[in-house]
């Protein structure tokens, strides 16, 4: 085979589709029937100098791939298909392995170094390999130059891939002392010091006890700052990626250095080249995400030895730092705005200056607005613009108060700016600082409004014209009207809004048929936007939200008409019934929220769920997950006359079931099953079966994603209040599942808060299944069938209480499942109520609550227990 695999890995590599397409089959085989001959030969062919450097790159790749795997459940396959080797072909391929790091080729070097860090990161958790480090350290002195580079750039990765408690320290302290030396302005190869520069990015994880030693922290802060300074430009950049690890990992060690620092940083962004001052810029914004992350943890009120101290770096560094990056605010590039993925020095200068607002809050104003005043009115545009963008990105962070009387007087100017400005730049910015003027400035919660009657109207005049200038500016301008139209979401009866509301709308969708509405994002912001404009509209506007309905639904079946499109346009051609399917989801959400507006809107319902049902008709494999968004909200509202549809949707219910691969489709088609059965009730009886066989299929799947197991649960309860105690043939498949599901989420320690976060949703989940089913079952014969899950419930109830780390929405659901059981079991379950922990410390934590919605429930449950235990 060791022949063939070179011609193999060429063919692989093929103009020719057939040819590629064969190639790749036999080498699938090949791993799948020998998969030791397949790494051995593919090591083989890596390490083999004769060979030519296209496949033995791609070799290397693929022996990469065949460790390694984004998908967790295929990493898994492939880790166990790595260990089960005989012991002695992993030797060779490891031992062949290193060899290759003194190749001449530095393509075979680097994807070598690769493959040693992806077998060291199955090995050494497994406590294999303990030579491996050592061998690597051994290579690092006296060796040619280009082994010393592979080695560092392998120890790289290594620790990319090995977390560090698996690691002992000795090795952690040589590694980084060997790191750190090849970064030394010593050392004479620039490859080396690049390489150890991007060695120690990766290895500051495993430097916690290094970095709370001075003398150790000293030296490797000190080398960092020296590699800064280095003459080749891509050190540089490298050096500072470590300082803005350093200043998130470490931030607590930082004020000795601190000074220095913003020296460096300072030079560097007014003088280096892009890619180094970029890097200098993230240090500042990342010191600011830290300290805002501590004053929200502390809400700013710190005591002497409170446990993470905020340095206020930022403030200290003020009136320093505002200056420079100002400065960086007229460093825009020519064409930024029609570039989605843009970012340059300016783009961050007002990103990091917008999170120093944010940090300091009113301190910036006065700092920032001589900047403004200064530069708004130049007839140079990039100074306009600059002005402009400082202006929008410091209106969150500062108090109300202080922008309030700065705004009122700018926004004049800023409507003028947006329709008489020569220049777009400065019209794209103008619309997105009004955007984030409505957004932080105006709304039901902000005392002095700075919309009023008096200028609501030339707002909205403005705004709509500039939806019709470049694609880029249109955008912004249907962003600002968004937030213009979110703030008046809870105004009363009447919005200032109504008399404009058929303009609006019209001319938002004059915006979705422009030519180039597919530039700039902009079809889908006037989308978005028409959606919070009818979503924030108003009973008097209802009639013309009636008369949206027929036109969207047009548009919805145009798309469907299209013949024999391309793969491209077939895409716009899904995207475009994305966008119409939920405008329609928020359009059904408002008319069936009163009951005039959803009784004139029934007559368009079959013809609605008619085009929903063409919508997945028109996809052969996958459900589409906004039309089954819009038929959730087109069964709440049409309630049980939901039932003749679901003969002809009950197919597309349970291929969104299935879909395991697209998990949020499959999550949202499990919530469309909840709105069923609310609307449903026991209509919904005939097509139980197959629902709860396919969501207690995807529950036992170790193929879908974890995020969809707790709505299942929920679903659960929703089949089971709506069917009653027809739930009764589930139960002995159901309850297991919870049982099992239920003794996971009860013990949490150790647990990071993201898993907490999930272990609380999986607790609700299960909480709410129960809930579900003890309601459902209330008042009819067969309740005593849940008598013999009680113990283990309560037992639930009390084991979560004892970890106290359930959130506010957990005990509401927990206690109210403690009310259901009682009022469900009644006198049958008295006696275990009373020998639980929840009926008391739990019920009457829960009775003192601050929470309303936690009291309201608790008092409801101890109505309900006094009750069962009377009898």
């Amino acid at each position: 085979m060791a022949m063939e695999i070179t011609q193999i890995l060429l063919s692989a590599q093929s103009v020719d589709g057939t040819v590629r397409k064969h190639a790749e089959e036999s080498l699938k085989q090949f791993q799948e029937q020998n998969l030791a001959g397949f790494l051995l030969s593919l090591c083989g062919e890596l390490a083999n100098e004769e060979k030519p450097v296209d496949s033995r790159k791609l070799a290397g790749l693929i022996l990469k791939n065949a460790l390694d795997a984004k998908e967790q459940h295929r990493k898994f396959e492939l880790v166990q298909g790595w260990l089960s080797l005989d012991v002695t072909v992993k030797t060779q391929i490891k031992t062949c392995l290193l060899q290759i790091l003194s190749s001449p080729v530095p393509d075979a070097r680097s994807t070598a170094s690769q493959v040693i860090a992806k077998v060291a990161g199955i090995e050494i958790p497994q406590k294999q390999w303990p030579e491996l480090i050592g061998s690597l350290l051994s290579n690092i002195h006296q060796v040619p130059v280009h082994v010393k580079q592979a080695t560092l750039e392998t120890l790289g990765y290594l620790c990319e891939e090995v977390s560090p408690d698996v690691v002992d320290q000795d090795h952690v302290n040589k590694i980084l002392t060997a790191v750190v030396q090849g970064m030394n302005a010593t050392e004479g190869s620039n490859d080396v010091r690049l390489a150890a520069t991007r060695a120690l990015y990766n290895a500051l994880g495993f430097a916690q006890a290094n970095f709370t030693n001075d003398m150790e922290r000293d030296y490797i802060m000190r080398i960092v700052c020296e590699a800064t300074l280095t003459p080749e430009v891509k050190i540089r950049q490298a050096a500072f990626e470590c300082l803005v690890s350093i200043s998130s990992t470490y931030y607590e060690k930082l004020a000795p250095y601190i000074q220095d620092i913003f020296n460096i940083t300072a030079k560097a962004v007014r003088e280096d080249e892009e890619p180094v001052a970029l890097q200098a810029i993230e240090f500042w914004s990342s010191i600011c995400d830290e300290e805002i992350d501590i004053l929200e943890e502390y809400g700013g009120d710190f005591t002497a030895d409170s446990e993470v101290p905020c340095f206020y770096f930022i403030k200290q560094a003020l009136p320093a730092l505002v200056p420079m990056l100002l400065e960086t605010l007229l460093k825009q590039e020519e064409d930024q705005d029609q570039d989605e993925g843009a970012w340059n020095l300016a783009m961050a200068g007002g990103t990091c200056l917008g999170l120093v607002a944010r940090t300091v809050g009113d301190d910036i104003v006065p700092l920032v607005l001589p900047f403004i005043e200064e530069n708004i009115t130049k007839p140079d545009w990039r100074q306009r613009e600059a002005a402009t963008y400082a202006f929008g990105s410091i209106l969150e962070g500062p108090s109300p108060d202080k922008l309030t009387p700065i705004v009122n007087v700018a926004l004049n100017f800023m409507l003028t700016a947006l329709t008489k400005d020569p220049n777009s730049h400065v019209k794209d910015t103008t619309a997105w600082t009004l955007g984030r003027i409505f957004e932080f400035l105006h709304g039901s919660t902000v005392e002095t409004p700075i919309i009023t009657q008096a200028n609501c109207q030339q707002i909205v005049t403005v705004l709509l014209q500039s939806m019709k200038d470049a694609p880029n500016v249109a955008e912004k301008a249907c962003g600002a009207l968004y937030f213009l139209a979110q703030g008046y979401e809870d105004v009363g009866p009447s919005s200032p809004l109504t008399p404009y509301f058929q303009e609006i709308v019209q001319s938002l969708l004059t915006v979705t048929h422009r030519e180039d509405a597919g530039e700039s994002r902009l079809r889908t912001a006037a989308y978005e936007t028409l959606n919070e404009v009818v979503r924030c509209s108003t009973d008097e506007t209802a009639p013309m939200v009636l008369q949206l309905v027929p036109v969207i639904m047009m548009e919805l079946h145009q798309t469907l008409e299209a013949q024999k499109l391309s793969s491209d346009e077939r895409e716009k051609q899904n995207e475009l019934q994305g966008l119409l399917c939920g405008c329609l989801q928020v359009i059904i959400q408002k008319l069936g929220a009163s009951e005039p507006t959803k009784y004139v809107f029934m007559q368009y319902a079959d013809q609605i769920m008619n085009l929903f049902l063409r919508v997945f008709a028109c996809r052969s494999a996958t459900v589409h997950e906004e039309a089954m968004l819009a038929i959730g909200a087109l069964a709440y509202t049409t309630g049980p006359d939901f039932a003749k549809y679901m003969p002809e949707f009950y197919k597309y219910l349970e291929m969104g079931l299935q879909n395991f691969e697209e998990y949020q489709v499959c999550a949202v088609t499990v919530g469309v099953v909840g709105d069923i059965c609310r609307a449903l009730e026991d209509k919904v009886l005939p097509f139980c079966d197959g629902m709860m066989t396919q969501l207690l299929k995807d529950l036992s799947s170790n193929q879908l994603h974890r995020s969809v197991k707790p709505p299942i649960f929920s679903c659960f309860g929703d089949i089971s209040l709506a069917i009653s105690e027809n739930f009764e043939k589930y139960l002995m498949y159901a309850m297991p599942m919870l049982q099992s599901a239920a003794e996971l989420s009860a013990r949490t320690s150790g647990a990071d808060d993201e898993m907490i976060e999930y272990t609380n949703l999986l607790r609700n989940g299960i909480l709410e299944a129960y809930s579900g089913i003890f309601q459902g079952f209330k008042n009819s014969p067969k309740t005593q069938l849940l008598i013999p899950y009680a113990p283990h419930i309560l037992q639930f109830l009390d084991s979560i209480y004892m970890e106290k780390d359930m959130d506010d929405v957990v005990m509401k659901t927990a206690i109210g499942v403690l009310g259901d059981l009682a009022d469900t079991l009644g006198s049958n379950a008295g006696s275990l109520i009373q020998q639980s922990l929840s009926s008391k410390d739990f019920l009457s934590e829960c009775l003192s609550s601050d929470d309303h919605l936690i009291k309201e429930s608790a008092e409801w449950a101890k109505l309900a227990i006094s009750r069962a235990i009377s009898v």
